[in-house]
């Protein structure tokens, strides 16, 4: 007869601070495990009681009691099924990245994570000290180690929970997206399998925090490396893999193998789950987007609707003597197509007015940048009204970008709460439309075709104060996601005059990000708590 453990993966959507919230879906969850699902044991992912990643949050008294009375709580209202879940552990004045396995009162397996990222959007050295040595438990006759995300990157963690006689692992996982976020888990997880031969249950996070999106997509692999269960990315599930223990180790069945989507698809994805939860988690009753006719608020009024409903959503067009009527009449078939709340206010008098109360103080001059930011700041000064009005979020619609050279006015078309297309190119601004589109028409195809202007003077194109989008971004992503220097990026054959005059921009406009609302993170680098570029520099790009 053979040892065999039905695991339940509870890949859920919890909130950061939450403790309580977080506790009653750890128990919910794990009942539903053991009543409709037969589990063994019940896995969750990394710090779910608190959720991830909680930040300075753990420096307060607070959250300790209560993550103490969310643990006890569950310890005590829940038997007949194992729980694997994370916590922040205080003990000896230190605090521990920990994770536990609880069943029937009793404390089966405790486990603090070794290795603690330090780079990119993670600083857990500011927080946690590290665990030493492996935790290895036994559970119908299979044993089982336990490893924290960080801790499957490396060789030494799973190593030495072999080394303690694991011949199966858990990893729970606070893991967020980025482009090719999930083949690279699945590389990684193979490597330390093919360096063991045990097999790896891996559980992720799913959900917006903040500027980051977990996708999920968690995964059990064989000993031999292979896929044989995932779960869809960017929702939440709880699927059962029974974990079968023969004489030549365990072998997981074959269970549902979720398709990885395109990296687009995934992308929109990944803005759409973002913005809903950072709306519905910050108790909004819905969202405004000014809508010019151009592409970028046309592709983030879709990730508006499809977040959280167009009956929540509403548009505002505001036009000005520059507003072309096809962006006027582009406008209104999207608000329409979406069925949206749709209000047109005109900004003339109130440019108008401003002039006039500015010419006693700077006389009569030659229109310049003022008065295009004039325009904007109008537009923004309405659009946050309605927004206190309402109770309702305003979308700011920059994109990667423009928000990279400044192409964005301070307390104009930068203000909002939430900047869902902050951390993507234009280019790939036009990608996502496209994808969009496939979907269902959501986007006139005229907004999607039509040459980018922010109609703020007669007859302006981006062109006019920007490369061209093809050169602009790849120049973009190579200073800012790959550190490239002006002679490494022109040797992939772009002028040099052009590299030297964007990384002018984009170092002189950092005072404006550092302004700009949070937004979903898909890059490598988004321009947020991954990117510390001082304000004041003297440095000097190689003429």
């Amino acid at each position: 007869m053979t040892d065999t453990v039905k695991a339940a993966l509870a890949q859920i959507d919890l909130i950061v601070g939450d403790v309580a919230g977080n506790a009653a879906k750890i128990i919910d969850y794990a009942v539903r495990a053991r009543d409709a699902e037969g589990a063994d044991i019940v896995v969750f992912p990394e710090l779910s009681i608190c959720g991830y990643p909680p930040e300075d949050l753990l420096f307060h008294a607070g959250l300790r009691h209560d993550v103490e009375a969310a643990l006890a709580q569950i310890r005590d209202q829940v038997s007949g099924i194992a729980i694997l879940l994370g916590f922040p552990e205080y003990a000896d004045g230190h605090i521990y990245n920990a994770c536990a396995v609880l069943r029937d009162g009793e404390t089966l397996a405790h486990y603090r994570k070794q290795l603690l990222p330090n780079y990119s959007v993670f600083d857990e050295e500011r927080y946690f000290t590290a665990g030493k040595g492996p935790a290895v438990f036994k559970l119908n006759g299979i044993r089982f180690g336990l490893n924290i995300c960080e801790d499957i990157w490396s060789p030494g963690p799973i190593g030495a929970n072999r080394a303690a006689g694991a011949e199966c692992v858990f990893v729970i996982n606070g893991s967020p997206f980025e482009v090719q976020s999930q083949e690279n888990r699945e590389n990684e997880v193979r490597q330390r399998v093919r360096e063991t031969d045990i097999p790896v249950v891996y559980v992720n996070h799913v959900g917006g925090q903040d500027e980051l999106v977990f996708d999920g997509g968690s995964f059990v692999m064989d000993a031999a490396g292979e896929i044989v269960y995932r779960a869809r990315s960017f929702e939440e599930s709880m699927q059962t893999v029974v974990l079968e223990g023969t004489a030549q180790g365990v072998s997981p069945e074959r269970g549902r193998i979720a398709r990885a989507d395109d990296t687009v698809a995934r992308v929109y994805q990944a803005l759409v789950l973002g913005t809903g939860d950072y709306v519905s988690n910050h108790g909004f009753p819905g969202v405004i987007v000014g809508l010019s006719g151009g592409i970028d608020s046309a592709l983030v009024l879709a990730i508006a609707c499809d977040a959280i409903g167009a009956d929540r959503v509403r548009a505002v067009q505001m036009p000005f003597r520059y507003t072309s009527t096809i962006s006027q009449e582009d406008s209104a078939k999207q608000a329409e197509m979406f069925d949206v709340r749709y209000d047109v206010i005109p900004i003339e008098p109130m440019y108008e007015a401003t002039i006039r109360q500015l010419q006693p103080v700077l006389g009569v001059t030659e229109p310049d940048a003022t008065e295009e930011n004039i325009q904007a700041r109008c537009r923004g000064l309405l659009l946050m009204a309605i927004s206190n009005k309402t109770g309702r979020m305003l979308l700011t619609t920059g994109n990667k970008s423009e928000m990279a050279v400044g192409y964005a006015t301070l307390y104009g078309d930068m203000a909002g709460g939430f900047a869902p297309i902050k951390d993507c190119s234009k280019s790939l601004v036009f990608e996502l439309a496209r994808y969009r589109n496939t979907l269902g028409e959501a986007i006139p195809e005229r907004v999607i075709t039509r040459p980018p202007s922010a109609e703020l003077r007669p007859d302006q194109k981006d062109t006019d104060s920007l490369p061209d989008y093809a050169i602009l971004d790849p120049i973009l992503e190579a200073f800012i996601e790959d550190d490239l220097s002006v002679a490494e990026i022109t040797a992939q054959g772009y002028d040099r005059d052009i590299v030297i005059r964007t990384l002018e921009m984009v170092k002189r406009n950092e005072y404006k990000r550092r302004q700009a609302p949070p937004g979903v993170r898909i890059s490598s680098r988004a321009f947020g708590r991954d990117w510390r570029y001082p304000i004041t520099s003297g440095y000097q790009f190689p003429q």
